[in-house]
């Protein structure tokens, strides 16, 4: 009699337990998308910042990729990872929004508007998630200036860039908003809709390294393909992000001063496309396949 009554009190304690449990596992897995992507941005800014800085200098200036190198030979090794620390907590910061908030939109989208067709609802997400990855605009605002060459005896650290912007008021941080804005959006929209059929037409992947493998080359091929398309929007971005104070000028009004610097050729607009082709190759593959392996074992 005692057993069998032990026995009946058994399950309402087991029950309990997975009722305690199961807001904690719940939780885990809605930040895990955070986090992967998080890891992924950090990743990636370690390994390519250096060939990111050559890039820079070609957007700002126009110049040919071995001036760019020399450029930084001449700054010296000390000066190489200056300004990491902004696009490292920028990087790891955005790319976490950009996949947490993008699967959340995207379920959330899902449930409450389930007769909408599945691309109208990806990309819906796929651009709120771009437009929230705007706030953090200061990061890349001063990134901009510690890898501007012009700006090393103004300020040597990223305290001293964010608080030199300081006196020109909070609008300053944002300067050049709606380029990013622009391209956040744009990129996102593409990136989300076009990796699970890019995906699809690679051979079928059977252990973790060839998903790993499929992975990178499925975010490389998407990441160089947007980083060739958005390549002009980055040229005007640096532009505006390059200029300390001052009135704000538009996007199409730097576009054409930058226009007619570079002689009203094309080929000069897209001076350094090539590398940031490459550079994006390297990067998106190594986030892609980071984020997608760490989702695998988190």
């Amino acid at each position: 009699m005692m057993d069998s009554e032990a026995h009946d009190k058994r399950p309402p304690m087991l029950t309990s337990s997975n009722q305690d449990l199961s807001p904690h596992i719940a939780h885990v897995g809605e930040i895990k998308h955070y986090f992967c992507g998080c890891c992924a941005a950090f990743n990636n800014v370690a390994i390519t910042y250096p060939v990111q800085k050559i890039l820079f200098r070609q957007q700002l200036y126009g110049i040919k990729t071995r001036d760019a190198v020399l450029q930084l030979r001449r700054d010296g090794f000390r000066n190489l990872y200056r300004g990491i620390l902004p696009p490292l907590l920028q990087k790891t910061t955005t790319l976490a929004l950009m996949f947490g908030l993008y699967e959340d939109l995207s379920r959330l989208l899902r449930k409450h508007v389930s007769s909408a067709p599945e691309f109208a609802t990806t990309s819906v997400a796929a651009v709120l998630a771009g437009t929230t990855e705007a706030i953090l605009t200061p990061l890349e605002r001063v990134q901009t200036l510690l890898q501007d060459h012009k700006h090393h005896d103004k300020f040597t650290n990223t305290y001293q860039a964010f608080r030199a912007l300081r006196c020109h008021g909070i609008a300053e941080y944002y300067r050049g908003l709606v380029p990013i804005l622009f391209r956040n959006g744009f990129s996102n929209v593409l990136f989300f809709g076009l990796r699970g059929p890019i995906k699809e037409h690679l051979p079928t992947a059977t252990t973790y390294s060839e998903h790993l493998v499929n992975d990178f080359i499925c975010g490389g091929l998407l990441g160089a393909m947007l980083g060739f398309l958005s390549f002009p929007i980055n040229v005007v971005k640096a532009r505006i992000q390059s200029q300390i104070g001052g009135p704000f000028q538009s996007l199409p009004k730097v576009f054409k001063t930058i226009w007619l610097e570079r002689d009203r050729k094309l080929i000069n607009l897209f001076r350094g496309a090539h590398l940031n082709y490459h550079r994006s190759l390297i990067s998106w593959g190594i986030i892609n396949a980071t984020y997608e392996f760490l989702l695998k074992i988190v």
